[in-house]
């Protein structure tokens, strides 16, 4: 007689346990059934469908013409294939910038149309009370300082942020006011190592690094980044584990080669 195991769901109490224990956060993007299922059965805690779909699957130059129509519709995808991770969906620009009452009614959104188990949003202290109304509204937060790339240009591109003494107490401070609003944990982009250490330090939410360092609680990547599929521009932060563009160019070129010379398909493809 076959038992089956009980597979347990990551929850924002997971999170907290983990930081406790001290046991690292593992965290990547998704945002298709196939990738989400491979990494669920991998074993990874934790997937952002972030808004840097915009960049490595629809195209854009940036984060920013990314929709919540785009964002529902891939957070859809991805929870659909996941049973253990804990599914965050990245709320896109201009999604809860306009009103608090806009805001709680996106991240809604995420939970009721998209299943997703909790949303993401950029902004320190000026995103404080709209991080506190979607907590209260029984939504788990996930906040993200440093790098927060709907804002770049305000930030006048893509840079390493709290470098100089006031920007770094002010990340510090934002950080705590972020825990203090609901957050069940912050994503730390861009931000000095020691920066980070310290922050990690201050708070009893996680920290999740990306470009921040050894020392927070756990780590996120972009996925294509990681594996390799997105060649437009690699950051210092990334490290490439496989080089899955290379080994597409080839299948491909050995699938035309083959089409052409008439030896696809063969005896054993055909009826």
């Amino acid at each position: 007689m076959s038992t089956q195991v009980k597979i347990t769901r990551v929850t924002t109490a997971t999170v907290r346990d983990m930081k406790k224990k001290g046991e690292k956060i593992s965290m990547l993007t998704a945002y298709d059934y196939p990738t989400a299922a491979a990494m669920d059965e991998a074993g990874i805690d934790l997937i952002l469908v972030g808004d840097s779909l915009g960049m490595v699957v629809l195209g854009y130059d940036s984060t920013l013409p990314v929709t919540m129509e785009d964002m529902i519709h891939h957070t859809k995808a991805v929870t659909r294939a996941v049973n253990r991770a804990m599914v965050i969906g990245d709320m896109p620009f201009m999604s809860y910038q306009v009103s608090v009452e806009e805001a709680v009614r996106n991240a809604g959104r995420f939970m009721q149309e998209a299943g997703a188990h909790g949303v993401k949003l950029e902004g320190g202290r000026e995103v404080a009370e709209v991080t506190r109304r979607i907590a209260q509204a029984g939504i788990p937060v996930m906040a993200h300082i440093g790098l927060t790339p709907q804002s770049v240009h305000q930030l006048g591109g893509y840079k390493v942020q709290g470098k100089d003494h006031p920007s770094a107490m002010k990340l510090l401070e934002d950080a705590k006011i972020l825990e203090d609003a609901g957050a069940f944990s912050i994503v730390l982009e861009c931000v000095p190592a020691p920066l980070a250490e310290k922050i990690t330090a201050s708070l009893s939410m996680s920290t999740i690094g990306i470009g921040g360092g050894v020392h927070c609680d756990g780590q996120v990547l972009v996925v294509h980044d990681m594996l390799g599929l997105f060649e437009r521009f690699t950051p210092k932060f990334v490290k490439k584990y496989t080089n899955l563009n290379v080994q597409i160019k080839g299948a491909v070129t050995q699938y035309i080669d083959e089409v052409k010379k008439g030896t696809f398909p063969g005896p054993e493809h055909s009826f």
